[in-house]
């Protein structure tokens, strides 16, 4: 094993994805189940993310599938990635997570994010459009406040205030010049696109603040990896997510994910078989050997500390297999 990928962290997002004959509350079991399964193999952290009106993915409430997440395990950290803080009051958002650390000490971690929903139809039931994004910074430094009780309102987080529960940032576009000037670990994405990646943590660095939450720059890259015997299985683990992605951009609405020999036997039009292919590509996929040269080289471009890993694919027992595998290369 590489120094470069000893010295690295792992984790995971788990996105409660939804499958195709299979019900939401299975989804969000899943990830719980899937949680004990990492703590096991030695992953650092789980995040579960947000989502709202999305017919694939379960997860809407990742403070409470937090809350069920950590009361499942006893030593894996347990956080979101991440709360879009665009549809919340800060002041609860904090109020949330005080309570997950009250209830978990040392244990919660605090993705966040400023994206504020799929559709015009979420936004407006959320009661939020596309401008409230640009309010992110100003939130974030909010919601900081009200863990050092900083707040020229009078009130008072509780059990927020005092307690210490990471923040981290997910990097999208303006993501990594805010996490720099809030002085917090930053988490950018995804391995298709390296440069853009590599230009957003080089910002970040140069522009690092520190603070109260993190004396120096902390990088998590973020991603899709997959791990199989062959890199053809390693390939169709990704066919299901990439299939999901291509109806979307094509149809407006996210799905549930179908088995990988469902989406190789349709019959495609242009547009999605291009959506489909360009799905399919970037990301890091093969046997432990290609992953473990793939995943030295991505640590080596971006000195990134920790790497967050957000595969989805149907076939749940593949999945963990990946893991597994993935742990093997990890952890010597």
């Amino acid at each position: 094993m590489s120094s470069s990928i000893a010295s690295t962290r792992f984790s995971v997002l788990d996105r409660s994805r939804t499958r195709e004959g299979h019900t939401h509350p299975e989804a969000l079991r899943d990830t719980v189940r899937l949680a004990g399964e990492l703590e096991g193999l030695g992953y650092h952290r789980l995040w579960v993310s947000e989502h709202h009106g999305v017919p694939g993915v379960a997860g809407s409430a990742p403070t409470v599938l937090a809350a069920a997440v950590a009361a499942a395990t006893r030593t894996i950290r347990v956080g979101t990635g991440g709360v879009m803080l665009p549809n919340h009051r800060p002041l609860v958002v904090a109020e949330q997570f005080g309570v997950l650390e009250s209830l978990f000490p040392g244990r919660i971690d605090m993705g966040l994010g400023r994206s504020v929903g799929f559709t015009d139809g979420v936004r407006k039931a959320l009661g939020r459009d596309k401008e409230d994004a640009e309010d992110f910074e100003a939130q974030l430094r909010e919601l900081l406040g009200w863990f050092r009780g900083t707040s020229p309102t009078g009130v008072h987080a509780r059990p927020a205030e005092g307690l210490a529960v990471p923040p981290f940032v997910l990097a999208m576009g303006e993501g990594a010049g805010i996490a720099a000037r809030a002085g917090v670990p930053m988490v950018i994405g995804d391995f298709r696109n390296r440069e853009k990646m590599r230009r957003g943590i080089d910002h970040y660095r140069e522009h690092f603040r520190p603070s109260p939450w993190a004396s120096e720059p902390y990088v998590v890259v973020s991603g899709t990896v997959a791990v199989a015997g062959t890199p053809e299985e390693a390939r169709r683990l990704l066919v299901p997510e990439a299939w999901a992605m291509a109806y979307s951009r094509t149809h407006g609405t996210f799905p549930p994910l179908p088995p990988a020999e469902r989406v190789e036997a349709l019959t495609m039009t242009g547009k999605e078989r291009g959506f489909y292919e360009a799905g399919l590509t970037g990301h890091i996929a093969g046997t432990e050997e290609q992953v473990a040269h793939e995943l030295e080289t991505v640590l080596k471009e971006t000195g990134a500390q920790e790497v967050l890993v957000t595969t989805s694919t149907y076939d749940r027992e593949a999945l963990l297999d990946s893991y597994r595998r993935l742990a093997s290369i990890t952890s010597g």
